[in-house]
């Protein structure tokens, strides 16, 4: 066989890899659906991937030469160590619980075939640092994703201490973006709308 024509990714191994991302469909995420059941970490990650795939072109006008199919492969993985720990809210999230959770991640993808354990490790590496265009959409979408699941949830699902965390999350992350920015007061709108209609 042609050298160039090897898989790199033997059957098992995609299997392998696709059985334990298959638990994050099974991962809930502290917040409902609009139709009133819990929210899976899967349905997530996937609406924040059609985020960035929506909003690729106003990111393109904005920040010229950003790579948007970067920002949706970071969007598809970034929750995958949660397969091992499940989901944590923010508030609730310690320090030592994103260790672990990092840690967990990184084995996982360091038991990948070498050609795509060099990409994804790059790829986590990028995200966690959070200093390229790509990786400050992707988390600035990742925040926006939950408060909009939140608007949509029903308000007798809310936390009391979700009434102002729905004011004042997230902010720090768009501020780069003046697209994000308006899209943060929007939700913003948003919320202040549904608890003064609903709470």
């Amino acid at each position: 066989m042609n050298e160039n024509m090897k898989s790199p990714m033997p059957p098992g191994e995609f299997l392998r890899i696709l059985h334990t991302a298959e638990k994050l469909k099974c991962q809930t995420r502290h917040s409902d659906t609009s139709s009133g059941r819990r929210e899976s970490v899967a349905e997530h990650s996937w609406r924040l991937a059609l985020s960035a795939m929506l909003l690729a072109p106003e990111m393109r006008r904005e920040i010229p030469g950003i790579d948007m199919d970067r920002v949706i492969r970071m969007c598809l993985i970034h929750d995958l160590g949660e397969a091992f720990t499940g989901d944590i809210p923010v508030f609730e999230k310690t320090d030592s619980d994103s260790d672990i959770e990092e840690r967990l991640f990184a084995a996982f993808i360091a038991s990948f075939p070498a050609e795509t354990r060099t990409e994804w490790e790059m790829l986590l590496t990028e995200m966690n640092a959070r200093k390229t265009p790509e990786s400050r959409v992707y988390k600035a979408l990742d925040k926006l994703e939950a408060l909009i699941q939140h608007n949509e949830a029903d308000i007798r699902s809310w936390l009391p201490l979700e009434y102002d965390l729905q004011k004042t999350y997230g902010w720090e992350a768009v501020e780069f973006s003046p697209y994000l920015k308006n899209l943060r007061e929007l939700v913003l709108t948003d919320t202040e709308e549904k608890i003064s209609r609903e709470g």
